[in-house]
């Protein structure tokens, strides 16, 4: 079990998160912030799917990586940001269902390095199947807060 270090960590991955341009894009949300895990939701939809009919799997590596830096980003203190500096993705299993269910948890949390992974699952008629696995690496940018979101 991990420890929060800022009580207010769920409303600043919250807002944090909405300013993902690119979340927003593919519909994905984050239903579930919790100390050291978070998941990411994504409805199908074809504007995301590959030749298959499949939800492409630079898509799941998308949410993927979110779920697991945003959990990461659940622990540091509120002046610290998180930038991804490697992952490792295994698709195991067609990404194909009615939704992405991706959950994101911290393994490790060092003070410069984070060490996280994230299981991606397909829902289909009610059932879930693990379609992707992640291990992350992401490192703590301290005094650094994110940018706020430029609008055009």
């Amino acid at each position: 079990m991990h420890k929060a270090q800022d009580p207010q960590f769920a409303e600043r991955v919250r807002a944090s998160f909405a300013r993902q341009q690119a979340m927003s894009l593919i519909g994905a949300t984050m239903p579930v912030i919790e100390a050291g895990y978070t998941e990411v939701h994504l409805p199908h939809k074809a504007e995301v799917t590959q030749q298959h009919g499949f939800i492409h799997g630079g898509v799941v590596g998308m949410i993927a990586d979110s779920a697991a830096g945003y959990a990461a980003s659940t622990l540091t203190p509120h002046d610290t940001g998180v930038l991804t500096v490697e992952y490792k993705l295994n698709l195991v299993a067609p990404a194909e269902g009615q939704l992405l269910i991706a959950e994101g948890s911290v393994i490790r949390y060092g003070r410069t390095l984070i060490v996280t992974k994230a299981d991606v699952y397909a829902v289909n008629a009610g059932r879930k199947t693990l379609c992707a696995v992640m291990q992350q690496t992401i490192m703590a940018l301290h005094g650094k807060k994110e940018k706020p979101q430029v609008s055009e």
